[in-house]
């Protein structure tokens, strides 16, 4: 509506948002939740009806991990057939000769090992998918239906990508934590106890080797993390700026050719673009050191092991065997300590996001409206009585707009509302179809106060044209239809024609099956008001709301649209909110308001006739003067 707050968009929020982000083991910085207790726990809320398929999730997480732990010890039993057959050959043994039985044995249960691993792990990715998607589609289900009863000033006071932020990719946070990173968790713990277990049984002395260098990985991977983490931020700052900067320049691309300012608009692309190339390869360099840093690190710990393990071979301490699957095991060793790490930062963004998601659905509802309606009446006898009485209200509790309004309206009058910007005009527009709760007072239709009828009832008998048009990616024949279920062909031609946009439409190659695309940018401006109009005919409401329905279309289509605007005004009340005045002379009462009371109320005539507020407005938009805002 004119005089509600325009909301803008802004970028989404999450560890998956677009761009380029470190390597495997790079330690991202995580937004933090306000409450990580409470908002757990109320996450976890979600998961208890399906605790069934959580225990399987467990259970088959750890037999995956558990078997892939035996892998190793087992091939090293082939290794050690394969050394000492082999030794024994080279050293003349009597009768020495290479157990390929014995190694073919052991193939086979390495490899029934390997199946098993994967059937298991198959079958908690299974589980835990189905899991995962339940618990956002009840969330997501949850979110449609708060989003619905959600008052109009909760949207006023936020901008839409805030709102679809939570909504989107905040909940997709949720479900790749629940579906990847949860059970991650688990492995990566399993695996960490169960290597140091068998490490442990094959030799304590290379396990201290290995667990001595974990100190030194994790001095690499702080240190390089604390000086990346202030180029990642930035990076993603300068990406949401040119993310921000290319939608506004697309949208605004007209304007921009039609102002010649092509060359600052690619100077401060450039500029924003230098930055995000500064901070990123920055980012990406310092990240990139972890990796190899890592490796190198690694592999002095295998040339201890190697070292270590080769002087216990030659003393019969160790087998050739246990060195070749203790290695195996060094380098099971450090991948989940460092996923482990990740993960638990992810984890902390994702219950950042569930937080935000819970804010959303905490969020205080509209007053909630009576289980059974009072109205009762056919919709023959519905006549547009309206009546406010001693209505007072304001958007802010300590700052009133409307005090003490009262207006009686008979049915089928034609009610022009006017007066500056910020009269309340709109105002009394959102309290009529109750998007706003009054602060006192009361509003009635055909004697029956708003909050005794359901909202859908109430705002059934209302037809709306706004300034601004709203048509949705679709067929023209759809938009229009959209009026009133079930509406046919011929009624969709028929609003078409009342509307007089049945001929410009039949001119398009497609005609009523034309595509409207997202933004309805290849039809005009006035021929977007024109569909609209025709939605609102369609819709044959008992009440019509236009608001400035005529603005964006030429005089000679504004004179037709208002001949079938009167055909559709018969017998049925209607309220228009007009800027320029000339085309409300035929009102049966005129509305001037001015700081949210009415001023002055009676007939075009008469009100000229009494010298007032309406006759200098009215005046003054027929005169060379400076005009005053009419809103």
């Amino acid at each position: 509506m004119s005089e509600q707050n325009k909301a803008s968009k802004s970028a989404p929020r999450g560890h998956k948002g677009p761009g380029p982000g470190g390597p495997p083991g790079m330690i991202m910085p995580a937004e933090k939740a306000k409450d990580f207790k409470g908002t757990l726990r109320r996450l976890i809320h979600y998961l208890r009806p399906r605790q069934f398929q959580l225990i399987i999730v467990f259970i088959m997480a750890i037999a995956s991990t558990v078997f892939s732990i035996f892998s190793p010890r087992i091939m090293g039993k082939a290794t050690n057939e394969l050394f000492v057959g082999a030794y024994g050959k080279l050293t003349g043994v009597p009768g020495a000769a290479i157990n390929f039985g014995a190694i073919n044995d052991i193939l086979i249960q390495l490899a029934a090992l390997y199946l098993l691993a994967s059937l298991f792990s198959y079958i908690q990715a299974y589980v835990m998918s189905g899991v995962a998607q339940k618990v956002v589609y009840d969330m997501r289900e949850q979110i449609n239906s708060k989003l619905e009863r959600l008052p109009l000033k909760y949207f006023d006071s936020r901008t839409h990508g805030e709102i679809l932020s939570r909504a989107t990719n905040d909940v997709d946070n949720i479900s790749t934590t629940l579906q990847q990173s949860l059970t991650q968790m688990i492995t990566s713990i399993v695996t960490i106890i169960g290597v140091i277990v068998m490490m442990l049984t094959i030799s304590p002395w290379l396990t201290l080797i290995t667990i001595l260098t974990l100190p030194l990985s994790f001095v690499v991977i702080l240190g390089i993390s604390k000086r990346s983490q202030k180029y990642f931020i930035g990076q993603q700052k300068s990406l949401g700026e040119l993310n921000g900067h290319v939608e506004e320049m697309y949208t605004g691309h007209r304007v921009i050719k039609a102002f010649g300012r092509e060359k600052n608009s690619l100077e401060h692309f450039d500029g924003i673009n230098h930055t995000l190339y500064d901070t990123g390869w920055r980012a990406q360099f310092l990240s990139g050191m972890i990796m190899p840093l890592m490796m190198f690190i690694g592999n002095l710990g295998y040339v201890l092991i190697c070292v270590v393990g080769g002087i216990f071979v030659t003393r019969n301490m160790i087998n050739v065997g246990d060195i070749q699957a203790f290695i195996q095991y060094t380098r099971q060793f450090t991948m989940p300590i460092t996923q482990a790490a990740n993960i638990a930062n992810i984890i902390q963004s994702t219950i950042a996001s569930a937080e935000r998601v819970f804010e959303l659905l905490d969020e205080e509802e509209e007053v909630k409206e009576v289980s059974t309606s009072l109205v009762k009446q056919d919709e023959e006898t519905v006549g547009g009585a309206v009546e406010f009485r001693h209505v007072k209200f304001g958007y802010k509790a300590d700052e009133i707009l409307i005090q003490d309004m009262n207006i009686e309206v008979s049915p089928g009058q034609t009610i022009a509302i006017v007066g500056p910007t910020g009269a309340g005009k709109t105002t009394l527009i959102n309290l009529l179809m109750r998007f706003y709760e009054l602060d006192d007072g009361e509003i009635i239709i055909d004697g029956v106060g708003i909050t005794d009828m359901k909202r859908s009832e109430l705002r059934s008998r209302f037809g709306m044209v706004l300034q601004d048009t709203w048509l949705f990616n679709g067929t023209i024949r759809d938009n229009i239809a959209y009026g009133r279920e079930g509406a046919t062909e011929a009624d969709v031609v028929r609003a078409a024609k009342a509307a007089h946009a049945d001929h410009f439409i039949r001119t398009l190659p497609l005609g009523y099956n034309t595509i409207l695309n997202e933004e309805a940018s290849n039809i005009s401006q006035g021929q977007k008001q024109l569909l609209t109009i025709a939605r609102a005919i369609l819709a044959d409401p008992s009440i019509l709301i236009l608001d400035e329905a005529t603005s964006s279309v030429d005089t000679r289509t504004e004179v037709l649209i208002q001949k079938a605007m009167n055909n559709l005004m018969d017998n049925r009340t209607s309220f228009v909110i007009a800027h320029r005045l000339s085309t409300i002379r035929d009102a049966d009462l005129i509305l001037v308001m001015n700081q949210g009371t009415v001023i002055e109320q009676g007939n075009h005539e008469e009100l000229l006739a009494a010298g007032g507020f309406y006759a200098d407005l009215y005046n003054s938009q027929f005169s060379g003067d400076d005009l005053p805002d009419a809103g």
